[in-house]
């Protein structure tokens, strides 16, 4: 098996029952695995709640960890699609002609810097501050605070050998707060002063309300952005084939796109929260228990993808589930889609060969299923195109 694969570990519970189960902090959780199951609960939101106490429907939880809502990813309908329509037209800003520019010359610079550098450690010195730098085009914030992002490691809310960590995650939540106070007496064109100037119901977004956007701005594109990207090299430097077909197809860049978000799928699931007794996969579910869906497994369903444990760079038919589904769909997949285009162009451009010299798997326990989802540390080397 290549360095660079991602096995299946969902396989055989998919097939014989759909469901998984695992302990989260004395909060258990019936992992749906199948595709069809998947899109069906993430659409019914009636019994399948993401507004509950807040932190609830991710895995692990974060309720211990903070208790501010993220908005709108932890609100239901009507409210979640005002809540949406206020944010939406800003995360839709990476399409416009002079964000594109600038993200290119951004990630033109950090393969450029990789190629002169030659050997390096993706994760920690290409993918986190390519993310972090990228980040400052969607805040429309300083360059400079990229750095200060980065300080912060590839983790928002863990530190080594921890699932959750309070300590850590009070430093993103401080920043925060000071800098919508900054917005506050000092109104720009950021993120932090436009929705500072929103309405939501008759009246301006209160700085919790504020708050819960910008804690999922900063910890929903994260971890997934740097996973995709560093998984994404990894394959490439395992696929020579692949970053010479990218060169000389360009036209299927965006296929390319689709098909490593579906087969990488960096975000292994979310919860939701039952709202009254009801069946998961022909089985009984409590009111007030968890589900998760598992993108993960649902992206792999061999009764939807021909060939799912293959990345088919031109795959025509890909109902990939990779930044969600439904309402609650990804609020930051039209960046995340910007990036990896660019990044995917750009190296099939500079880059005529890259090595994996030593790497560190990042494995996910989730208790009767162990899933790696990326690296902890993979060091390669660039090797650049002559003339």
């Amino acid at each position: 098996m290549k360095k660079s694969s991602l096995p299946d570990p969902f396989e055989k519970a998919r097939l014989e029952s759909g469901c998984g189960k695992m302990n989260d902090q004395d909060d258990p959780v019936t992992m749906l695995l199948r595709h069809k199951d998947v899109r069906k609960t993430a659409h019914n939101w009636k019994t399948f709640q993401s507004g509950a106490e807040p932190g609830r429907i991710v895995v692990p939880s974060e309720v211990n960890i903070r208790d501010t809502r993220q908005i709108p990813f932890e609100v239901d309908p009507p409210e979640h699609k005002d809540y949406r329509a206020i944010v939406e037209p800003w995360f839709r800003r990476p399409l416009q002609p002079e964000y594109e520019k600038q993200l290119t010359e951004i990630i033109t610079n950090s393969v450029n810097e990789a190629l002169k550098t030659g050997t390096l450690e993706v994760v920690n010195s290409f993918s986190l501050p390519l993310q972090s730098r990228a980040l400052t085009l969607l805040l429309n914030t300083p360059f400079t605070e990229s750095e200060t992002w980065i300080s912060w490691g590839t983790h928002v809310f863990r530190s080594e050998g921890e699932a959750l960590d309070g300590d850590k995650a009070n430093i993103l939540y401080n920043y925060i707060e000071e800098q919508i106070e900054e917005a506050i007496k000092n109104p720009s064109e950021n993120l932090y002063s436009k929705l500072l100037d929103s309405e939501y119901d008759g009246r301006k977004l209160n700085k919790e309300e504020v708050k819960g956007i910008m804690i999922l701005t900063f910890a929903g594109g994260r971890d997934t952005v740097i996973n995709t990207i560093t998984n994404s090299i990894a394959y490439l430097a395992e696929h020579p084939e692949s970053l010479e077909k990218l060169h000389k197809e360009p036209e299927i860049i965006n296929n390319a796109v689709e098909e490593l978000v579906r087969y990488f799928s960096p975000l292994t699931q979310m919860g939701r929260v039952v709202t009254e007794d009801t069946h998961v996969c022909e089985h009984a579910a409590k009111a007030n228990t968890r589900v998760s869906l598992c993108w993960a497994s649902a992206n792999r369903d061999e009764k939807v993808f021909e060939n799912p444990n293959e990345i088919v760079l031109d795959r025509k038919v890909n109902p990939h589930v990779g930044f969600g589904f439904s309402h609650h769909n990804c609020l930051g997949a039209t960046h995340a889609r910007q990036i990896m285009r660019i990044l995917l162009k750009t190296l099939s451009e500079k880059v005529q060969s890259i090595e994996i010299l030593e790497y560190k798997e990042n494995i996910e326990d989730l208790d009767e299923f162990k899933r790696k989802v990326g690296y902890d540390s993979i060091q390669v080397k660039f090797n650049p195109k002559t003339v």
